[in-house]
């Protein structure tokens, strides 16, 4: 019997063709479906599925909700780019002796990390 595969990493969002452009415009991914319901972006193998919801605690809440990490080749372009589309920086940018790292929240609250190899 085969493995089970990853199909997709899913987020919660109350706005997705808004959730899709800031990861497509932020974080260059492609989009390949986009309705107001749900919305498909891919960064290489990895696929990002973004699913409407009507809970108006996502953005307001501080609770931890699932993180992605992603690895950036410059992260204070990147964090000025996702701040201008509207996320939140969470915390300094770190200056560790392995790179720099950095946290911020998405527009609708889930935490992005952020990783610049030394």
């Amino acid at each position: 019997m085969a493995a089970a595969t990853l199909r997709w990493v899913i987020q919660m969002h109350r706005d997705v063709p808004r959730a899709a452009r800031f990861y497509a415009e932020g974080l260059d991914f492609s989009v390949n479906v986009c309705t107001l319901r749900f919305a498909e972006l891919q960064s290489g193998p990895l696929k990002l599925a973004l699913m409407h919801t009507n809970d108006s605690t996502l953005a307001t809440q501080r609770a931890y909700s699932s993180m992605l990490s992603f690895t950036v080749p410059d992260i204070t372009s990147t964090v000025t780019k996702l701040m201008s589309l509207g996320a939140e920086l969470d915390g300094p940018i770190k200056y560790e002796i392995h790179g720099k790292v950095a946290a911020l929240r998405c527009i609708d609250g889930h935490v992005l990390g952020l990783y610049e190899p030394a």
